[in-house]
């Protein structure tokens, strides 16, 4: 028989012979990384209040809309600093989320997944509030020729920067067949779907517009191959002699200098059935618009319709009855040549906003605040450096005196020039304002910082990382520590000044020390592995910190178990990383973090088991996969221990299963690892010998 001969590829055999089967592929346990962070905050722009579905190809796009529930909280990832502004804006709101991203990328931190925090109004009727809004001009749906409204995707005064407009474009169809008033036949290769808008040339320059109501393949009358055959909505006051199809092209720009930010998006249909309808693909596509309601079960007016661009500016007053239903408060103003009426509600954002009150345990949909990363697995640092505002970002002293043109002495003077009145300030973060001395609000900050551990706990995949309280005294922090007990969270003290060059503000600026740690802790890993202690190691772009922590005083902290950033000579430098676990197992921070690693990379790689028949080649399979990936691990230091049978041990055999365990589906793999603390104390013993000299030794 015929040998050497390789399986077919459709996985059917032909006549006998000897195949060679595919190579079955090697399975190999490699570990996951936890070196992504999520980082939860304020922001001037950036995905907020979206439905938390996906838009399908056969949904109808209004009911969609009205039946999916609306997300407060729309996480984004985002690689580099450059990608983080241009989704959420640069350091012009009042938060000090931008400056713990900036600092995470700075530090050696790769991604981060952005969760922009707005306040909970209770309701998701409030989903288009703060949202610059404009319309198309010269377009309209329905027989009312209501007015095409267009949103910002998100609120805030971003929106009102938003230019653009929608240009009519065509191209021509190749009639195949003489055309009726009602029927065209072009070639089957046409992409003519229904929905679409029609051209038609009549006599002279004369031309008429018509939507496609059926599109639709037929054989030739010569039996030839087939044809496309176009049903026309309306029939054409005379026979066609050409046909164009037309779609629209939307250009969207961010007039905003500080950055390039603009869009284009072509082959829209203008009809509710055509596949790229102009609200599915602004709901699919856009990063910057948002379709509203009122228009979405209609078509665009052909009346009076031109082959032209038609701007996005300003709404129109409506006057009274209005008769597309249409109540909004645009004001007398005329119309501008972008969007306006966005609004920043800043103040109302409250500490609770970071988590949702509404999310129990067990609950696999996601939710909003933190718990918005129910479906992102991938995160294993988490950061809420928004969570309260200690104080503005920059101070204002208002006791500065007016400036004069007077001279050092004493003659004749003139006034200074009445200076222009400033623009307004934008509105602070007056909800997350707490005062840590009022024993009620401290309280308050507290219970939002638990509420957020408790949830790394039921995850336990993830580190929260959190910063002491701003202002706090020595006895104050230490019984701040005492409401935690968890080996997934841990602290980070004193705060850090910092400046970056793109920043408007002409200070130093108060960040968040857990933004420098989330770096260093990312950046070791992705270096040296998870096992490696995330400490004793310079804060890249920390410049002061915001108070001197002495040595009796960083004593009492190191053994709290709340990580401190010390001022060296050549930076300042993390001296700590340790856990806020009161078991002593779990707490350096290395030690819980590679214990998620090995729990998540087993779980998580071994689901191919699920199924298999339970039997002693299963098994064996089962402990030599765990032992090859923890014996790689003990090479790269995690494990203590001479050999490996030291460092660990691997079991899955009728030892730790049960005949009723077989019976009912059940195996169980027993793994013990022993992890390797990282050094903490180095200590040196001083002698003084008899003969007065003094010798140095380090012991241990």
């Amino acid at each position: 028989m015929p040998s050497g001969l390789l399986a077919p590829t459709n996985g059917t055999f032909g006549a006998p012979g000897v195949f060679l089967a595919p190579p079955e592929p090697v399975r190999e346990i490699t570990g996951v990384s936890r070196s992504t962070a999520a980082f939860f905050g304020v922001s001037p722009r950036g995905p907020a209040r979206l439905p938390a579905g996906t838009l399908e190809p056969d949904d109808d796009v209004l009911s969609w809309l009205t039946a999916t529930p609306v997300r407060r909280t729309v996480p984004r990832l985002v690689t580099s600093w450059d990608e983080y502004r241009h989704h959420f804006g640069g350091f012009e709101g009042p938060g000090r989320l931008p400056y713990a991203v900036s600092a995470f990328f700075a530090g050696g931190g790769r991604r981060a997944w952005i969760g922009r925090i707005v306040h909970d109004y209770g309701s998701d009727a409030d989903n288009g509030g703060g949202r610059a809004i404009g319309e198309l001009d010269g377009l309209g749906v329905g027989a009312d020729r209501c007015p095409i409204i267009l949103m910002a995707r998100s609120e805030g005064r971003w929106g009102d920067r938003l230019a653009g407009s929608l240009r009519l474009v065509t191209r021509p169809l190749t009639l195949t067949e003489p055309a009726t008033t009602t029927e065209l036949v072009v070639d089957r290769r046409e992409w003519v779907p229904v929905g679409s808008l029609l051209r038609l040339a009549g006599g002279g320059d004369s031309h008429e517009f018509s939507y496609v109501d059926d599109s639709s393949l037929r054989l030739r009358d010569d039996g030839a191959g087939s044809v496309r055959v176009v049903t026309l909505a309306s029939a054409a006051g005379s026979v066609p002699g050409g046909a164009e199809v037309v779609t629209a092209v939307l250009e969207v720009i961010d007039r905003d200098e500080r950055i390039d930010r603009r869009e284009v998006i072509d082959g829209i249909g203008l009809r509710w059935d055509h596949p790229r309808w102009l609200g599915r693909v602004l709901i699919n596509e856009s990063s910057m618009i948002w379709p509203h309601d009122s228009w979405l079960a209609a078509a665009v007016d052909l009346t009076g319709l031109e082959l032209r661009s038609h701007p996005l500016i300003s709404l129109r007053p409506r006057p009274a009855g209005d008769p597309c239903g249409i109540t909004l408060d645009t004001g007398p103003e005329p119309p501008v040549d972008h969007m306006t009426g966005g609004v920043d509600r800043w103040p109302d954002i409250v500490p609770e906003d970071f988590h949702d009150g509404r999310w129990v345990p067990g609950n696999e949909v996601p939710g909003d605040g933190v718990q918005s990363l129910g479906d992102h697995d991938d995160v294993g640092l988490v950061l809420v450096p928004d969570l309260y505002e200690p104080s503005p970002l920059v101070e204002t002293d208002e006791t500065e005196e007016p400036a004069t043109l007077c001279g050092p002495d004493f003659d004749y003077h003139v006034d200074a020039v009445e200076p222009p009145e400033p623009e307004p300030a934008p509105p602070g973060l007056d909800g997350l304002r707490l005062d840590i001395n009022d024993d009620l609000q401290r309280d308050r900050l507290i219970e939002n910082q638990q509420a957020i551990v408790a949830w790394a706990d039921h995850r336990r995949d993830l580190t929260v990382l959190l910063d002491v309280p701003l202002d706090m005294t020595q006895r104050q922090t230490v019984m701040w520590r005492n409401h935690f007990d968890s080996p997934y969270v841990a602290a980070y003290h004193p705060w850090i000044d910092t400046s970056t060059p793109d920043d408007h503000r002409d200070a130093l600026i108060r960040v968040n020390p857990s933004a420098f740690a989330a770096a260093i802790i990312a950046e070791r890993e992705q270096r040296l592995g998870v096992q490696v202690g995330p400490a004793n190691q310079i804060a890249a772009g920390a410049l002061r910190l915001d108070r001197t922590i002495t040595g009796p005083q960083h004593d009492e902290l190191h053994r709290a178990g709340i990580n401190v950033f010390a001022a060296e000579r050549d930076g300042i430098r993390l001296t700590g990383a340790r856990t806020m676990s009161r078991r002593s197992i779990l707490r350096q921070l290395s030690v819980a973090r590679l214990m998620a690693v090995l729990r998540l990379s087993i779980e998580r790689e071994m689901q191919w088991a699920v199924f298999e028949p339970s039997n002693p080649t299963l098994w064996a399979e089962i402990r030599r996969l765990v032992h090859g990936f923890l014996s790689r691990l003990y090479t790269a230091g995690a494990f203590a221990g001479a050999t490996t049978k030291e460092a660990f041990f691997v079991r899955c055999d009728r030892t730790t299963m049960t005949q009723n365990d077989i019976d009912n589906g059940r195996l169980i793999c027993l793994v013990g690892v022993a992890p390797v603390e990282p050094i903490e104390y180095i200590v040196i013993e001083l002698a003084l010998e008899a003969n007065q000299t003094v010798s140095v030794e380090v012991v241990g």
